[in-house]
């Protein structure tokens, strides 16, 4: 499986790195290499992170203020980063189960 980022979810990493580098540079950089590292790693385990709020999607937890949301496109080998959202943002109902 392969990652790819939808424009909305790089927009949301940018915005994210950018407000964090306002007041501390490099803690912005952590966070984006955490982001890189865990999203490289996703094809390994990709159904490894919670079931996410919204249909079809999973959720993995980014240095506990952000979540980054993503969906796995089985047919085409795809997982897809949908959004990275606040921890406490909602954005979304919990799928059910």
């Amino acid at each position: 499986m392969i990652v790819e980022w939808r424009a909305k979810a790089r927009e949301d990493r940018n915005n994210i790195f950018d407000y964090i580098a306002e007041d501390n540079p490099r803690a912005a950089l952590e966070l984006d290499d955490e982001i890189e590292q865990k999203t490289d790693a996703l094809p390994e385990h990709p159904e490894l992170y919670r079931i996410g709020r919204r249909r079809g999607t999973r959720e993995m937890v980014l240095a506990a203020n952000y979540v980054l949301v993503y969906r796995i496109l089985k047919r085409t080998g795809i997982i897809e980063v949908v959004r990275i959202v606040g921890a406490r943002q909602n954005y979304g109902r919990r799928a059910r189960r």
